[in-house]
């Protein structure tokens, strides 16, 4: 059976020579965008490549006009996971040191693709440090397979989409940023504060326990079932600051057993380009 949520270290250590499995290190800093790279060089779990947010996960960026993190076209970002020698009969296995919450977007990405074998690593290199399990420094190579891929359309949500929802109750859209920028309040990374009106507040950082790992599926079941009442997972909508972080909230509810949301992943940083779109504070 794949691991299509989460990962231990100990069964992700079981695998390491796996030919058939990938390992990806998502370590990114938004204050240096280079300091995940070179924290990769110094260090890395053994066989894994490293997947930049800004360069491999994102495509350019349009200012006015895209997200702060736009999608990549999906033929680009095919050609890159067929570099990492990813293909259809891949396991995948993604991490970072800030609890999943960027690897959370590879892991959507993937899955968003048409590609379920992904597990993000619970507990992340944190965890794999500390349990002293292998790892490498420098700049690793996989051979490169075919990724084909067959993307699923109902996990990605536009602006012009959420315009549609947002006022149908049958939906439930859900902000994972933090709270006080849910509110409008210490907005240092976009030029508008607030959230998008109708949306509900459900920080992705509290899916996560004091040693950030995830919490117990039973919490995890608890806090998304409080949250999307008797919305269907079809007709629940995650978004954050930028499309990244907002795949957290969007694996942990997968992860407790109840469905597959979807994603605006353009998020707060692309529905504030036009100015037309309403905002709310508060």
């Amino acid at each position: 059976m794949p691991y299509t949520t989460l990962i231990s270290t100990e069964d992700l250590a079981a695998n390491l020579t796996n030919p058939n499995w990938a390992i990806a290190d998502c370590r990114f800093s938004l204050a240096d965008t280079e300091q995940g790279h070179l924290q990769y060089r110094e260090s890395h779990i053994a066989s894994a490549v490293y997947a930049h947010l800004d360069n491999d996960l994102s495509g350019p960026i349009i200012s006015g006009k895209t997200s702060r993190h736009p999608l990549p076209e999906i033929d680009v970002f095919a050609q890159t996971l067929s570099g990492w020698g990813i293909a259809d009969n891949t396991q995948v296995v993604v991490y970072d040191d800030l609890g999943g919450a960027i690897a959370a977007r590879l892991w959507w990405m993937l899955r968003w693709l048409g590609h379920n074998a992904v597990a993000v690593l619970d507990g992340g290199w944190p965890a794999w440090q500390s349990e002293d399990r292998p790892v490498n420094s420098g700049i690793e190579l996989r051979e490169s397979r075919k990724f084909v891929p067959n993307p699923r359309t109902e996990l990605l949500l536009t602006a012009n989409d959420i315009k549609q929802i947002r006022t149908n109750s049958t939906y439930r859209l859900i902000d994972a940023r933090s709270a006080d920028r849910y509110r409008g309040e210490n907005e240092t990374l976009d030029p508008v504060g607030g959230h998008i009106p109708g949306a509900v507040s459900l920080p992705f950082a509290d899916n996560l326990g004091g040693d950030k790992k995830f919490l117990p599926v039973d919490q995890l079941n608890t806090r998304f079932r409080t949250a999307i009442g008797d919305t269907s997972p079809e007709k629940t909508v995650f978004y954050c600051g930028s499309g990244v972080t907002a795949a957290h909230n969007i694996l942990a509810m997968l992860h407790a057993g109840l469905g597959e949301s979807s994603l605006y992943a353009g998020s707060w940083s692309d529905w504030i380009t036009d100015p037309n779109r309403p905002v709310a504070a508060g």
